[in-house]
């Protein structure tokens, strides 16, 4: 019957110990089955595992024959080896994770397995660990390709299992020694359905708390704490800023944040039409109007209900709406068109608007009641110009992004692109930068993204796909007609870029929306759906 000590000798460090230790050991016919030296200042500790291979070998005989040992400050038997401690923390932590893990040596011989994976090979019943790969379940050419150098990325699989078929990506690499000789090979295996789950639940903007909210400059800082302090309140909240801050973003982590548990409904008071903005606030009965939905229609008012109604744009409404959306907050009740009954609502109101509200006030655009019932608790948000310390860690945050979402190798950006970044002046604020970061991670064909790669909209040429203008296209030999042509064209892109609609564009131009639309017709700018961000039709 064999059994083991294990023990713990503390000693003054000196050269020989584990010499030293041997032999005594070796006196007690004892073998060694571990050893291990951890040495601090001037002080060792060696932890011994012996294996008696006498049964008239006691814990006593072993410390006894040890007690003797030169420089030895204490000797104690021990529990567990440090080594066992370790390979314990890293067995759990293996088994915890949710990816299968699958290891191998350089003879091909398998060295860990978690236990997602053995569930996956149907070996959670038998240990495979020190068994050939080609001689088990789990035998597949990724590892064994490895061993010859390759790199395996999202490799497509599936697998077979007790509990139905399992679907996973493979991601396999060599495991390389410090002369870089290959010792073995990894394979991690990612379930495609928690994937899935976990992008779709990255996806739900319900989700955006002001944890999402990216920027540490003190502006930043102070409207998310001010944000966060009102968020359980009731109250309306105004949220200030030119477009393109974050105003929604802010909307949504406040409605999270809020506790309420309805839904969070969004309106730009600028994208719909005058025409239709009071059936799409307040809803309409059955016949109301011609071309009315049979059995009528909910208004965005009741959709909100125990949730938040997010009024974005609320300086574009015209005085009709206005008036009923002051009564609607006043008296917490609605009417629909064609209705002849209230209907009581709960919604939490949170506005937002980039423009110049108390002028609009001045100039008899917008009902002074209404702008004093949602001016309660105001919320600034700065733009990207008044906080450059932010570019870096946006462009940091979007690049990373845009890599994941295209499946992209993770790419930097290099010294000299932060440094033309920063000292843009954003008119288009944090979406303009969202922008210039896809564009450059499109575009950019190595993981260091350099200054060339950044390239702003009025660097775009017309010419080709994309281009710096340079005097050539617009130098003193152009006419001044099509010099002053492209001045507007580039005045037109960078309007349009830096709103979320055309309507807001000309409203920001000064020119009116059918103005502006021939524009872009004349300029052959082709808006895409997501941010309107200007390309030049080929």
């Amino acid at each position: 019957m064999h059994r083991t000590s294990k023990l713990n000798l503390r000693f003054a460090d000196r050269i020989g110990i584990v010499a030293d230790i041997s032999r005594r050991v070796a006196q007690l016919s004892v073998n060694i089955v571990s050893m291990e030296v951890q040495r601090k200042r001037e002080m060792a500790d060696v932890y011994l595992e012996v294996d008696a291979l006498h049964r008239g070998i006691s814990d006593q005989d072993v410390l006894k024959t040890l007690s003797g040992l030169d420089g030895l400050q204490s000797i104690r038997l021990i529990d567990t080896m440090p080594n066992e401690n370790r390979q314990n923390t890293f067995r759990t932590v293996l088994d915890n994770v949710s990816d299968g893990i699958v290891s191998i040596d350089a003879k091909g011989k398998i060295t860990t397995i978690n236990r997602l994976a053995r569930t996956i090979y149907n070996c959670r019943d038998r240990n495979p660990v020190g068994k050939r790969i080609d001689e088990t379940p789990i035998m597949d050419d990724a590892l064994i390709s490895c061993l010859e150098g390759k790199t395996i990325s999202r490799l497509r699989h599936s697998v077979d299992t007790a509990k139905g078929r399992f679907q996973f990506f493979i991601s396999a690499r060599p495991i390389v020694d410090a002369s870089g000789r290959i010792t073995g090979a990894v394979k991690i295996m990612k379930d495609m359905r928690e994937i899935k789950a976990l992008v779709e639940e990255a996806a739900q903007p319900e989700s955006i708390s002001f944890e999402t909210v990216v920027g540490n400059s003190p502006v930043v800082k102070e409207a998310i704490a001010f944000a966060r302090k009102i968020a359980p309140t009731t109250a309306i909240v105004y949220i200030r800023g030119q477009s393109g801050t974050g105003k929604e973003l802010f909307a949504r982590a406040i409605h999270f944040e809020s506790g309420r548990t309805g839904p969070f409904v969004a309106v730009n008071c600028a994208a719909i039409p005058d025409t239709l903005l009071e059936s799409e606030l307040f809803g309409y009965e059955s016949g109301s109007f011609s071309g009315a939905n049979k059995g009528g229609h909910t208004g965005l008012f009741e959709q909100a209900k125990k949730g938040t109604l997010f009024l974005d744009e609320i300086a574009d409404l015209p005085p009709g709406p206005q008036a009923k959306i002051l009564r609607a907050i006043q008296e917490k009740r609605i009417r629909r068109i064609g209705g002849h009954s209230e209907i009581e609502i709960d919604a939490r109101i949170v506005t937002a608007t980039n423009r110049h509200l108390e002028q609009l006030v001045a100039d008899g655009a917008f009902r002074q009641d209404l702008y004093y019932r949602i001016n309660v608790l105001p919320v600034h948000l700065p733009p990207l110009q008044a906080r450059p310390e932010d570019i870096p860690v946006l462009a940091d945050h979007f690049l990373f992004q845009i890599n994941c979402r295209l499946g992209a190798r993770l790419q930097r950006l290099t010294p000299q692109a932060l440094d033309k970044l920063v000292r843009h002046d954003w008119p288009g604020n944090v979406r303009e930068l969202k922008n210039v970061i896809e564009r450059a991670a499109i575009l950019c064909d190595t993981a260091d993204i350099g200054a060339e790669s950044i390239l702003f909209s009025f660097e775009l040429s017309g010419s080709g796909p994309v281009g710096k203008l340079s005097a050539a296209n617009a130098g003193s030999s152009a006419s001044l007609a099509s010099r002053l042509d492209a001045l507007e064209r580039r005045i037109v892109i960078d309007a349009l870029n830096a709103n979320k609609s055309i309507r807001q564009a000309a409203l920001r131009l000064g020119i009116s929306h059918t103005a502006l639309r021939n524009k872009i017709k004349k300029h052959r700018i082709r808006t895409s759906p997501d941010g309107y961000m200007a390309k030049a039709s080929l």
